[in-house]
């Protein structure tokens, strides 16, 4: 995002606007001060403290962000003090993304709004009468109707920023941010409300506070698992930098034959566990071209038989390649197989139907989509929907008709928005004949 479009800008300073109106009437509020001070330096110390944010852009889910704070804040105060609560820690975090200054005033006014609108319903449903008693039964339903437009306010910002700032459909950018946030917010909604009851309990803020501790402990088991995965993506980005090197011609390949099989995935309703790992296969599935003379590779004349045969090794290599890496599971099956047709004559077992693994029949479609969209030494880009027709006829004899389906549902629904990495200028579909993917030299080389 280093380059934001001003329609991004008009939106981060609409919400910055709303913000502020958050905030209007603040000096008439009657409320401890110095409470919202305390909040607000405890947010300012959890975001220090928990600083390590295991994405690039700050969701809804983000482990890195201490909700409970907020959320106390939100239970305790009246709605524009409590949107004042996550202003300083917002605006000193650290950011690790350009640019720095709109990342944090976007991240405060966000925070700020959410906080509010969630301070406001709890308000509305009389939590904080029931707060004030120390009924925790009868506080507990307008606390999670809090919560839950917390989340929903943090999701559809959200959601509204990723569809502006990445040109996303925002039915895409959208998806799935309240559910996947839904959980852990609701955790903290239920850490958060523990306080706001101890606080207003006689042991005071002082036993509040222990609450932070539990929380403190899952957040770092938390933040030990995404620092698995982010050496996990290093290791994936290290081998596919290699084969992009060597390849030249199928740069950025990978990535998007790893967003195409998410994409069949989501649609088939399979759960975030398999997407991963078909994510991890589309990225990984021509690994094995380092084990293939780059002289083959980048041939523009015919191959001759010998040299078919040489490169249609690559699964098996991609297979030993990836041997030693364990947090890739059943994606090392898609590798070796991405390559075998339905009908039997694929390579490199000529396995038929339901022998090829699933993960592998994904991962086939994908590469064959992206193989017929690409402008390649041996054949011009086709158009999306050329692509999915072609597909389609296939379908049966060299693809899996269930995941041609998905895929033709998904990119007819949202459109096929291919992410291109910095290294690469993806070149446009050019309207003209291009090779089939049942084309031996289209095959062999994909």
């Amino acid at each position: 995002m280093r380059s934001v479009p001003p329609r991004a800008w008009g939106y981060v300073a609409c919400v910055v606007a709303g913000a502020a109106s958050c905030l209007w009437g603040l000096p008439s509020v009657r409320t401890p001060w110095w409470a919202v001070a305390l909040l607000a330096g405890l947010y300012v110390g959890c975001e220090q403290v928990t600083r390590y944010r295991p994405v690039g852009r700050a969701s809804a889910g983000d482990l890195g962000a201490f909700y409970p704070v907020l959320l106390a804040g939100a239970f305790l105060l009246a709605p524009p003090a409590a949107a004042l609560v996550p202003l300083p820690g917002a605006l000193l975090a650290r950011v690790e993304q350009r640019p720095r200054a709109l990342r944090r005033i976007w991240r405060a006014a966000q925070l700020a709004v959410a906080v509010w609108a969630a301070s406001r319903t709890h308000e509305a449903l009389g939590g904080r009468d029931a707060i004030g008693d120390s009924d925790f039964p009868a506080a507990l339903g307008p606390a999670g109707a809090a919560v839950l437009v917390f989340c929903l306010v943090l999701s559809v910002l959200d959601g509204g920023v990723r569809t502006l700032a990445e040109g996303l459909p925002a039915r895409a950018a959208g998806r799935g941010l309240f559910a996947r946030s839904l959980a852990p917010v609701a955790v903290h909604g239920l850490a958060g409300l523990m306080m706001a009851v101890l606080w207003r309990s006689p042991y005071g803020p002082v036993a509040a506070l222990l609450v932070l501790f539990p929380m403190g402990v899952s957040w770092w088991v938390f933040a030990q698992y995404h620092r698995e995965r982010a050496a996990h993506q290093a290791t994936i980005r290290a081998l596919v930098q290699a084969v992009d090197i060597k390849d030249g011609y199928t740069r950025g390949h990978s990535e998007r034959v790893g967003q195409a099989s998410m994409l069949i995935g989501r649609e088939l309703g399979m759960d975030e566990g398999r997407i991963e790992v078909l994510r991890f296969a589309g990225i990984l599935h021509d690994v094995g071209k380092l084990g293939v003379p780059t002289r083959l590779l980048r041939k523009d004349g015919p191959l001759t038989p010998q040299e078919r045969r040489v490169i249609e090794l690559h699964p098996e290599y991609g297979h030993e390649i990836t041997r030693g890496i364990s947090f890739l599971g059943d994606a090392r099956s898609a590798i070796l197989h991405h390559h075998e047709r339905i009908d039997g004559t694929g390579y490199p077992y000529g396995l038929a139907g339901g022998q090829i693994p699933e993960s592998a029949r994904v991962v086939a479609v994908a590469d064959a989509f992206d193989a017929m969209t690409s402008t390649r030494s041996y054949s011009r880009a086709r158009p999306v929907a050329a692509a999915l027709a072609e597909l389609r006829r296939c379908a049966g004899a060299h693809f899996d008709p269930r995941m041609v389906t998905a895929l033709t549902r998904v990119v007819e629904r949202d459109g096929w928005h291919p992410v291109v990495t910095a290294e690469e200028a993806r070149p446009s579909a050019v309207p003209t004949p291009a090779q089939a993917p049942d084309d031996d030299r289209s095959e062999v080389r994909r």
